[in-house]
Order: structure tokens, then C-alpha cells, then sequence
């Protein structure tokens, strides 16, 4: 017996094998604890966490075990996290029909065509994870950019798509545009009732035009059949791998659906998960229920985890459907929706706090601010639930009076520098001249004391996080326009920037001591890019290109 112990003594006490790598000749930056800009010039990790940092003057460990690595003196970050984008519509949207950027209805037309013609003759696993059972699928297209900015009708598709379904999403996912097939099969006729929160855009004789508002989207969408749980997989492995390719190492994948979930469980037991995704419940699944009485899941290796519900109070800006105290300035009688009573979003907030989940309530329009913003003040004097980091994804229009709010009751907002670029040639037109001021109000928040969670809303504009930061410093789009930047009192300084796509945004998902900075004991997450951005002109940030990604210490193929 004696020796028996022994042994499980002798077993339990050895050392264990680790391998660890030491990555030098870098110009390397990271945040303190305190936020304040860091350099090294070498850093070494050990399986998959820091184990030290070297300044330029330091000796570094002659260690014949180590790994070494030589940067060449390329310029090393944290991995950076998105804190707000949709992985799977992600990953489908890498499969589908590319409407982004079109400039015309017949444009879109064209390349629905064209990917078509592209994709008819590939092989059955292929093609399904395009066309979903025949429907074609696709997202992208932006009215604003047309001539005459006028929705898209079905009977421009009809012309070339009479037998195949199609449901195309608008670039903001709040709107979606069919043919007179995908209606047929959906059962939507002249009769049809628009369900609340939501719009079916008819002409002056009452028919359906084919564009579909926000609540409305679900009349089509529910007839398109359902992916299975090897489609799903495999479009969210290829858009982890296109995020690490950007930079990315983490993403918050903003309202996953039960199916979405066991399809990550199941590539974490397959050890494929490319990034570590942050979930957030999507409030409107059919086992939300039993999915909160499970509480939270974190896999062992932190790449997986889940602690918070997605709920949407309103629509988007682009598509009129963000909820407005007073009218749209250039569409007068119209509010806007809100997709919930306010009774409802109380009840819905309510019962996630009561499970001890974070919320993360999307709200773009002033109303759905102020509305969630009071239904938080409601429920956040217990400190138990103030501690949850409740956050309002996008706080995209807010009243002046309102911006203090958020750091006064500990609400995280949840941001995306890209979208005030990308609405710009709409925003002030929606809003006016005195609402605008308080729209993609960056700076204001963070001299209120605010903490801001950055990222991209990707497929609705792209991953990239440079594109990111770059709009965040400068207020300018990948042309550089507005010369002086839109609004640019409301620009972000380069370290405020980077601290919201590293720090905060880790902060936001209560991942802060794992991530978020490279120091000891953190994950070694971290990117190699090819320019030093807080040496260049600010205005070529968005040309970053990322060499390599590294994710708990390992390298991501990224091909």
C-alpha cells in the first residue's frame, strides 16, 4: 500500500512539461493595469499564458529549451476583441451573395446573377451552405447609396429569379428584400397584416413591395429552412479564421440561438475553435428558459464563454426603424419602432438580471435609450446586479441629458466606430441639426466617465478593427473623408481607441484578467502587424496588415 501512495505522490509531483517560447527583436506595446501605454521589445510565454515581458535594455534567457522567435522588428499588440458582431451571419455572408457596396438596384441584381451562375454547378455540401435548400441568400445592399435612395422592389428579381426564393438582408440586418417567390411560399399577400415592431413596405394599391422591416423579416424568414448543425460549424470556423486574419483573437457574438451554441460546444470538444468567442443568449430563443437556469459556460481553456443575453429594443437608423422621442427630420410622422412595449423590455430585463446574467440591450434611437437607461436605473440599485457590467449595445443617438447616465449607473456602452463613418451620408438627415449632436457621441461619453466597448456590428460593416481605430482617431472613412473629420469634437485619442478594442472591451465581457493586455499570467493572445501605429500618420491606420495571430500561445492558420 505504501508504495502505491508513493507512486500517486511520485506522479502527482512532477514537473509539468511545458513549452515555452521566447518571441524577440519586437517593438512591442500594451496598456497597463492603469491603462497607460506600455513597450517591450521581447515577451515570453509559456503554453498559453505570459510569462514575462523584456524592455530593450533587459538580457533575455539564454535557455537552449526555449523557443525563440525573431520579429524582425515588426510591431506586436495584444490581440484585439470585437466587442459587438455576429459570427455565424458572418461566416454565411463569406457564402453568400455580397450586395455591400452596390450603387444600384440592378447592381445588386447583377451580382445575385453572377453568384448564381458561379455557384450552380458546385457539388451539393457545397452549395448548401449557400443556398439553404434551393433559397438564395444574401446581405449587403444599402438603399442610401442608390440613386433616388428608394427601397428595392420584388419585381426586379422576378425578372431573372421566378422559380428560386430569395431573401436578401439589408446592410444593417433590420430590413430584408424578397421576390414574389420567397412572399409566395412565405404566404404574404395584399392581406397580410404587418405584426407589431415591425414594417411591410406596400405600394399605393396595398401590395407587398417585397422589403420587409424589422418584427416583419420574420413573415420570410421563417420559411427558409433551417441550417443544419455540420453548415453551422463549418461557417463559423471560417469566419473565426478570417477574424484572426484581420487581428482579431476574441469576438462578443451578439444573440446566438440554442443550435448556435451546441454547434460551438461541439468545436470545443473538437478542440477548432480558431478565437475565443464571448456569447451572448439571443433573448428571443424558444429555450431561453432552460437556457438561463443552466447558467453560465466557460470551456476550460477560456475559448468559449457565455454570461450574457442579447435584447434589441429597437430597429436601425438607416432603415427609419430606431426608436425617436420626436420624427425621423426627413421622414415627418414617422417614430421610428420600438420592438418591445416598454412593459415587455421591462419584464425581458428583468428576468435576465434575476438569473444573475448580464444584459446587453441593443438601442439605437434617443426613446430606446432613455427607455433602457431608465429600466436599468429601475433595477441597478442592487449592487449585485450593477456589478453584472450591463451594457447598451450600439448608444448610437442619445440626448445630451442622458450620456452621464452611463457611468453614474455602470452601464458599459457598447460601441462601433465604423457605423458613424458609415452613416454619415445619412445620419444628420435622420436627426437634424441638434440631434446629430448626440449621436456616435464618443468623446462626450468618455469625459463622463464613461467606459466604451469597441468593435465593428461585422457582416453590417467589416471586421477589421484598424478600420476601427482608424475611424475612432480620426472620424474619416478609407478615403479619408470629410477632410477634417465628421463631427471631429468627437474623436477618440489613439490610446483611447486601442484601450477600447484591448482593455474595455475585455472589461465588457469580465475577461479582463485573462485578456485584454499582455502581461504575466494572461493569455498570450497577440498579433505581429506590419506598420507601427502609434508612429504613422493617422490617417493610413486602416492600411495595417496583419502577419500573423497568435491565440493562448499558438499560432492560427488562418487559410
Amino acid at each position: 500500500m505504501k508504495i502505491i501512495i508513493l507512486c500517486i505522490v511520485y506522479f502527482i509531483t512532477l514537473p509539468a512539461w511545458t513549452k515555452t517560447t521566447l518571441y524577440y527583436n519586437i517593438n512591442g506595446y500594451t496598456l497597463t493595469a492603469q491603462a497607460k501605454l506600455k513597450h517591450f521589445s521581447a515577451i515570453q510565454f509559456s503554453d498559453d499564458k505570459v510569462a514575462k515581458l523584456f524592455q530593450k535594455n533587459d538580457k533575455l534567457p539564454n535557455d537552449k529549451a526555449l523557443i525563440k522567435i525573431n520579429g524582425q522588428g515588426k510591431t506586436m499588440l495584444p490581440g484585439l476583441i470585437d466587442a459587438h458582431g455576429h459570427v455565424l451571419s458572418y461566416g454565411l455572408s463569406l457564402l453568400q451573395v455580397d450586395l455591400n457596396g452596390t450603387t444600384s438596384e440592378q447592381q445588386a441584381v447583377n451580382r445575385a446573377i453572377k453568384f448564381q451562375q458561379q455557384n450552380s454547378n458546385k457539388a451539393p455540401e457545397q452549395s448548401s451552405n449557400t443556398k439553404q435548400n434551393n433559397w438564395l441568400l444574401g446581405r449587403g445592399w444599402n438603399q442610401v447609396l442608390w440613386q433616388g435612395k428608394q427601397y428595392p422592389q420584388a419585381i426586379s428579381l422576378d425578372e431573372y429569379f421566378k422559380n428560386t426564393p430569395i431573401w436578401f438582408k439589408r446592410i444593417d440586418g433590420h430590413a430584408g428584400w424578397a421576390n414574389n417567390k420567397a412572399m409566395t411560399l412565405a404566404g404574404v399577400s395584399k392581406q397580410t397584416l404587418t405584426p407589431d415592431g415591425g414594417e411591410i413596405i406596400k405600394d399605393k394599391n396595398g401590395n407587398p413591395t417585397g422589403v420587409f422591416v424589422d418584427n416583419a423579416m420574420a413573415l420570410i424568414t421563417d420559411k427558409i429552412p433551417p441550417l443544419s448543425q455540420q453548415q453551422i460549424k463549418f461557417a463559423l470556423v471560417k469566419a473565426m479564421k478570417s477574424l484572426a486574419s484581420v487581428g482579431l483573437t476574441s469576438a462578443h457574438d451578439a444573440g446566438i440561438s440554442n443550435s448556435n451554441i451546441k454547434a460551438y460546444k461541439s468545436l470545443v470538444e473538437e478542440n477548432n475553435m480558431p478565437i475565443r468567442i464571448d456569447a451572448m443568449i439571443d433573448i428571443n430563443d424558444k429555450k431561453i428558459n432552460q437556457l438561463l437556469q443552466q447558467g453560465y459556460f466557460s470551456s476550460p481553456d477560456d475559448k468559449f464563454i457565455i454570461n450574457s443575453v442579447k435584447i434589441s429594443a429597437d430597429g436601425a437608423l438607416g432603415s427609419r426603424g430606431a426608436a425617436l422621442i420626436k420624427d425621423y427630420s426627413d421622414q415627418h410622422g414617422n417614430k421610428g419602432l420600438l420592438l418591445y412595449s416598454p412593459k415587455k423590455l421591462d419584464l425581458l430585463i428583468k428576468t435576465v438580471l434575476d438569473a444573475g446574467f448580464q444584459v446587453n440591450t441593443h438601442a439605437i434611437g434617443d426613446k430606446a435609450n432613455k427607455i433602457i437607461l431608465d429600466l436599468y436605473e429601475k433595477y441597478l440599485t442592487d449592487p449585485y446586479k450593477k456589478a453584472l457590467r450591463n451594457r447598451i449595445e450600439h448608444a448610437q443617438v442619445l440626448q445630451i441629458e442622458d450620456i452621464p447616465r452611463f457611468a453614474k449607473l455602470g452601464v458599459i456602452a457598447s460601441m462601433q466606430a465604423t457605423h458613424a463613418t458609415s452613416d454619415k451620408n445619412m445620419a444628420q438627415d435622420r436627426l437634424g441639426e441638434t440631434r446629430i449632436l448626440g449621436a456616435y457621441a464618443w468623446h462626450k461619453l468618455l469625459a463622463a466617465g464613461a467606459i466604451i466597448a469597441n468593435g465593428s456590428d461585422f457582416p453590417i460593416e467589416s471586421p477589421n478593427p484598424f478600420y476601427g481605430l482608424h475611424a475612432a482617431v480620426t472620424r474619416q472613412d478609407n478615403q479619408n473623408s470629410p477632410k477634417n473629420g465628421w463631427f471631429p469634437e468627437e474623436e477618440m485619442t489613439l490610446t483611447q481607441a486601442f484601450r477600447s478594442f484591448t482593455l474595455d472591451a475585455a472589461y465588457a465581457g469580465h475577461q479582463e484578467k485573462i485578456i485584454g493586455s499582455l502581461e504575466k499570467g494572461k493569455k498570450a493572445d497577440f498579433i505581429l502587424i506590419d506598420q507601427d501605429i502609434f508612429a504613422i500618420d493617422a490617417k493610413n491606420i486602416w492600411k495595417t496588415q496583419v502577419l500573423e495571430t497568435w491565440v493562448g500561445g499558438k499560432k492560427v492558420k488562418v487559410n
